[in-house]
């Protein structure tokens, strides 16, 4: 069973959902998202949303609840990868695939990363271009650039 409950935060509305075994979402929408779903609250989804404010207010820098992300056995493996990456740090699509040990799979990594149901504490933001610049964000650009304003202000 799922259950899933939102939550309001500085820079918007959060879903996020668990199964049971750990969060298997957690991404900003949109109000009119609250219409389709049976809302709950359970422990584990008020972990991660009290450590989600955490992180906003710059107090927290480490995530220690469980995920249960769905995806395919590669894009699990990369999103373990982005999990590695430190708290205030960037890596290019290049270097995560080279800590994946597929160092010619950029353009997977990317698509992987585009697929990440857990942002933020899956830091696919921490995540930019080869040249350095900022590229796609589910939540947005300027939502990657303040995420990583913030971690640079408290690392």
């Amino acid at each position: 069973m799922i259950n899933v409950n939102f939550y309001n935060t500085r820079i918007g509305l959060f879903k996020i959902a668990e199964d049971g075994i750990g969060v298997t979402e957690l991404e900003i929408v949109d109000e009119k998202e609250k219409d389709n779903l049976e809302i709950s609250e359970t422990p584990l989804l008020a972990k991660a949303a009290k450590q989600l404010e955490e992180y906003l207010s710059g107090k927290r820098m480490i995530f220690d609840f469980p995920l249960n992300p769905k995806g395919t056995e590669f894009q699990k493996k990369v999103w373990e990868v982005l999990k590695t990456i430190p708290y205030g740090e960037t890596w290019s699509y290049k270097q995560v695939a080279v800590a994946l040990g597929k160092p010619t799979a950029s353009r997977a990594v990317g698509m992987a990363n585009n697929r990440n149901p857990i942002m933020i504490v899956v830091p696919c933001h921490r995540v930019v271009g080869s040249n350095g610049d900022l590229v796609g964000y589910a939540g947005g650009l300027d939502l990657k650039a303040m995420l990583l304003k913030l971690e640079k202000e408290h690392e």
